[in-house]
């Protein structure tokens, strides 16, 4: 049916929900259109009708026209004031431009030889171009106002002739802030930094998520298939609850991973303070950065690991890894000594030798930082499981077995890309 036997308002209603079949030819031109609204507003006595109805007839013509809602009531308002519909075209050209191409030319010539200044610098030159060499080219823009400059420059006819591509420039956020975090030899304060193991033709390999204690190098390594949220929040979460004192900092560098809205907002609910590297300070997450080294690249080397296998690296973390790391494997903590210079170093003596968890043990009041549903005798059970050889033998085991279901499973998996 044609658009012509709509003739009821439920009609109408049911064409504009699509429900009502109908084709139709749109008004070809602006006169058509008119008259052809005027015609519909007559055939169904527009002011007559209710307010409900008025709108699914204003709606029916919209959607054929195609009008903006507020082009749709300035001509039903001028219907219902002059009782017609009347296109008036313009009659005037518009503005008078007052650059012509030959200036446009000039501009580029100029911003070509100079580099592209900013806009005073550009009319600058172009004063002094006309007033002090006589350069005629330069008469108009010498006068030219410094907005309508860069009107110009942002004109396709500058662009046909002139692209500029200027670097990446640094975005401000606002989430984090930027300063190293000062734990005051309280537990909690942890530092965060992610490990990519490689890409391999072109497919990405896991990534390894480590947080680390500044005080007692308790240490969480994850794994993760990609570091988008969907992945990282629940990691995240764990990490937080895996670590058996309160968590008070929470310091990352500028990456995107971590620096942003769904993060914040997950540890201004725990009340952790965030913060984050500060530009050209190395060292303000250099705990994290040096245990990527000694720990996640010592045992998971460099190689590339496909994303697949993110889940069972996992489990080897939270099942293995993690255990090793904190209850028996020994870690060195600095002392900071004055020397003959009145300059502060750090020294690490053998007496400052401990297992994370015999660090934090050692801290004054250690038992104020813990969980509440965590005393410290769980946690010595915990710890004497095992012996430190008995555990080290077990996680080099464990390890040893992943590594070669990944290596093995990649073999023939290149093997039956080859035959294929």
């Amino acid at each position: 049916m044609s658009t012509e036997q709509l003739s009821s308002i439920k009609d109408l209603e049911n064409f504009i929900s699509g429900s009502q079949k109908a084709v139709f030819l749109v008004p070809s031109n602006k006169h058509q259109k008119y008259q052809w609204i005027k015609n519909i507003l007559i055939k169904f006595n527009y002011y007559s009708l209710k307010k409900y109805e008025k709108g699914i007839v204003l709606a029916y013509i919209r959607k054929v026209t195609s009008y903006s809602r507020q082009q749709l009531t300035r001509l039903v308002k001028e219907y219902n004031t002059n009782g017609v519909i009347a296109y008036r075209p313009a009659t005037a050209n518009g503005f008078k431009s007052k650059y012509n191409q030959a200036d446009l030319l000039a501009l580029v010539n100029i911003d070509e030889l100079h580099g592209t200044l900013n806009g005073m610098a550009t009319k600058k030159l172009c004063e002094r171009a006309w007033h002090i060499y006589s350069d005629k080219k330069y008469e108009r823009l010498a006068n030219i106002s410094i907005s309508h400059l860069y009107n110009l420059r942002n004109s396709s006819s500058y662009k046909k002739r002139r692209v500029l591509f200027d670097k990446t420039k640094p975005t401000k956020s606002k989430i984090g802030e930027r300063r190293k975090p000062n734990p005051n030899g309280m537990p909690g304060y942890l530092r965060i930094d992610t490990v990519h193991q490689g890409d391999h033709n072109g497919e990405k390999g896991v990534y390894h998520i480590n947080a680390v204690d500044e005080v007692t190098q308790f240490e969480v390594v994850c794994t993760v298939e990609k570091i988008s949220e969907h992945y990282l929040m629940p990691i995240l979460e764990y990490i937080l609850d895996a670590f058996p004192f309160k968590i008070l900092g929470f310091h990352s560098d500028n990456g995107s991973e971590y620096i942003n809205h769904t993060v914040s907002k997950l540890l201004n609910k725990l009340l952790i303070e965030f913060t984050k590297s500060r530009a050209r300070k190395s060292n303000d997450n250099g705990l994290a950065e040096s245990k990527n080294g000694a720990i996640v690249r010592k045992f998971f080397g460099y190689s590339h690991i496909p994303q697949k296998y993110a889940a069972k690296i996992n489990m080897f973390n939270k099942k293995y890894l993690n255990y090793y790391l904190n209850y028996h494997r020994p870690c060195l903590f600095a002392s900071s000594v004055i020397n003959e210079k009145g300059k502060e170093i750090k020294k690490y003596k053998y007496d400052k030798v401990f297992t994370p968890y015999e660090k934090f043990k050692s801290l004054p009041n250690a038992e104020k930082f813990l969980k509440h549903d965590i005393t410290f005798d769980d946690l010595d059970i915990k710890a004497n499981l095992m012996t430190d050889s008995q555990s080290a033998a077990e996680m080099n085991n464990a390890l040893k077995k992943l590594f070669t279901e990944i290596n093995s499973n990649n073999k023939q998996h290149k093997s039956i890309k080859a035959v294929v």
